[in-house]
């Protein structure tokens, strides 16, 4: 039966009302259904079952980077993706991968993600399976054997665009956005027909050079929001680069948007402004595009404050009342709660760690920011940062507990101001200083999974984790939360208190939310694994987790399952003994702001690798001695590393070079500083 399109489960109260029912065992959207909820209504899985569950089969794969992707469920077929938008079909019960279909992707496009050549999904509908490709393409293949039905390039791919969401199928068309902000776009979403392809209509997030015609009217009032100094050229951003939700009683598309582009308010909006439409919640017509509504989440952003995290819908009783609302934790670490109908803002609290603001005015639906949080003049360190005290790992919502489930992160942030100096390039544009970092030291990060009451505005329970950057959730009817973590596990927990069940070492780290489908009399939880996205390009923990590679699977789970895993190999031991670098100082630190700007974000900041990409501190020698043939002509490219050939010289490539050796070497000795302190052997200061 192939002629399955996604609606809403029949789900219990909280659950989004006035929903068409779909069968309890499928999974056929990325959240399940549109509502974002990410919950089950399966009770086979549950308290009394779950410890009996076991690996019921795997699939490692050709895949050595990020795995994001949360698989769909439909009639004994999963479709699930991979990096540089591969996507496969598989026999749910028995394993088999039936057909997989490569969109061939030039990998010089890697160079233009800003974190990861990653992909979360696929979409349903009518027979036919769609997906976003990391070259900005929209592709329709048909669900029986994989072959291409159409294809529509919804970016220029002259500009630095990418697509790494899934898409969202409503009302027969299928929705897309894109990102880049970092590199300069300005940010779209757009609708196509299912069926033949055809945009309907395309959203601008932000205005463009005022001496062009405007696209839609919401610009004209966006555009004074913005600086009259703004320069247009550097693009604007607010890309639409995951989240989405609709809600066919009141026919609104929720959409979230993204980061300023640059990041730094003062370079891309000079003299202040709101900056509409970014990091903000708009609420849409589907048919027609058109605003009905938006809350802007965090005015005239300079921080990286995206609202792209998971919007996800429920029907909540506060002060006594049944409200239809909007829910979302984004990056700024402030749980907010909407009324979905008209953009209203209910409540809004700090769900962790924020330094950045005091609270959220409820007059006002405004931060109170604290003094210097925009970092205009000095240096700052705050919580939360880039990486969000939320990001992209999907949350989840249990209509039974009434808690959502967030993956929460605890990281600090550096902010600076780079105002007249800075000067936009093929690379990260943020203006604030994130060239400047050179390490992300780890005994300042952490993170946790926290049960989040949001009538109450605060955690029901907490569970620590060392690392952070870990997995998405998932939860279900029979009590249970699950999730994977960077350190290699995958954990069910008790939805209502936080006690663990049961957990299972997948061996590798894990940033993927699972999902779970009944096929037959059994219920199953599968699950994408494999480490990489932004933590890890820029040296995340699953690299110094203990146990753990970066090993591609597929994972399926079911009560009695008895399938395991192969060992894992011992990671190959070099006799290299580096050597000091000889050479002039000012080479090296040429080099070490080089490599800041176009190397950390895949290789890690300071020449510390996340594991996912190559350490270059490790690199093999015939690697070392063909730097320029790699950097400027392009040798490797095959393999996902893009030529520099328009932003480096080879003098500038050799300085790299200089400063990977020297960081090697730095690396080296003070591990071997380390070691001898440990045995006894190391001198003390004072001698």
């Amino acid at each position: 039966m192939l002629g399955w399109s996604v609606s809403y489960a029949d789900e219990p109260a909280g659950a989004v009302a006035h929903m068409p029912a779909m069968a309890s065992g499928e999974w056929l959207s990325y959240d399940r259904t549109l509502a974002g909820q990410r919950h089950s209504p399966l009770t086979d899985l549950n308290e009394q079952t779950v410890g009996k569950l076991g690996l019921a089969w795997s699939i490692d794969l050709d895949n050595n980077r990020g795995l994001e992707a949360t698989p769909l469920y439909s009639d004994g077929v999963l479709y699930t993706s991979l990096s540089w938008s591969r996507v496969m079909a598989v026999d749910a019960v028995s394993g088999e991968i039936l057909w997989s279909f490569d969109p061939k992707v030039n990998k010089a496009k890697g160079r233009h993600a800003c974190c990861d050549a990653v992909n979360r999904g696929v979409a349903l509908h009518e027979g036919k399976v769609y997906v976003g490709t990391l070259d900005g393409r929209l592709i329709a293949l048909d669900a029986k054997t994989g072959n291409e039905v159409w294809s529509q390039q919804t970016t220029d791919n002259s500009q630095p665009y990418t697509i790494t969401a899934a898409p969202r199928v409503v009302k027969g068309m299928i929705m897309i956005g894109n990102g880049g902000a970092e590199f300069g776009v300005r940010g779209y979403f757009s609708a196509y027909d299912a069926q033949t392809g055809e945009m309907r209509w395309r959203f601008y997030t932000v205005p463009a050079d005022p001496s062009k015609p405007v696209e839609h009217p919401e610009l004209l009032e966006a555009a004074k929001t913005w600086s009259k100094d703004t320069d247009w050229s550097l693009g604007g951003g607010g890309t639409a680069w995951d989240s989405m939700a609709y809600d066919p009683e009141l026919d609104l598309l929720y959409v979230g948007t993204g980061n300023g582009s640059p990041w730094n308010r003062e370079i891309r909006s000079p003299g202040g402004g709101d900056n509409l439409f970014l990091s903000s919640i708009l609420a849409v017509r589907p048919d027609t595009g058109k605003l009905v509504w938006h809350y802007q989440v965090n005015p005239g952003d300079t921080w990286d404050f995206t609202a792209t995290q998971q919007i996800t819908l429920a029907n909540l009783e506060i002060d006594g009342k049944e409200r239809q609302v909007l829910m979302q934790a984004p990056k700024n670490g402030f749980f907010y709660v909407l009324d979905r109908a008209t953009g209203e803002l209910l409540s809004a609290e700090k769900f962790g760690k924020v330094t950045w603001a005091e609270r959220i005015d409820m007059a006002t639906g405004r931060p109170v920011e604290t003094p210097g949080a925009r970092y205009e003049e000095e240096m700052i360190v705050m919580w939360p940062s880039p990486f969000g005290a939320h990001n992209w790992h999907p949350m989840s919502f249990n209509p039974q507990t009434g808690l959502v489930y967030i993956p929460y992160q605890e990281v600090p942030g550096t902010y600076s101001n780079e105002g007249k100096g800075f000067v936009k390039r093929e690379a990260f544009n943020t203006g604030a200083g994130s060239s400047e970092i050179t390490e992300l030291p780890r005994e300042y990060t952490s993170g946790a999974l926290v049960a989040w009451d949001p009538v109450k505005q605060e955690a029901a329970w907490r569970v620590e984790h060392d690392n952070h950057w870990n997995g998405g959730t998932l939860t279900t009817a029979g009590n249970l939360v699950f999730q994977g973590t960077a350190a290699g596990k995958l954990v069910a927990y008790t939805a209502d208190e936080g006690e663990q069940l049961w957990d299972f070492d997948a061996q590798t780290g894990i940033i993927a939310a699972p999902m779970t489908f009944k096929h037959g009399d059994d219920q199953y939880i599968a699950l994408m694994a494999g480490w990489g996205g932004a933590a890890a390009l820029f040296g995340g923990d699953a690299a110094v987790a203990t146990g753990v590679r970066n090993v591609s699977r597929m994972l399926v789970f079911k009560v009695g399952g008895q399938a395991t895993l192969p060992a894992l190999a011992e990671p190959p031991a070099s006799e290299r003994v580096p050597e000091p670098v000889i050479a002039a100082k000012a080479d090296v630190e040429a080099g070490k702001l080089l490599y800041a700007q176009y190397c950390a974000v895949c290789h890690g900041a300071g020449v510390i690798g996340g594991g996912v990409l190559p350490d270059l501190r490790h690199s093999a020698e015939p690697v070392r001695a063909a730097y320029q043939a790699i950097l400027l002509e392009g040798l490797l490219q095959s393999q996902g590393m893009p030529s520099f050939a328009t932003s480096l010289t080879p003098e500038q490539v050799d300085n790299i070079r200089l400063y990977v050796l020297h960081r090697e070497y730095e690396t080296y000795m003070q591990a071997m500083q380390v070691s001898a302190e440990s045995t006894g052997e190391g001198s003390t200061a004072a001698e």
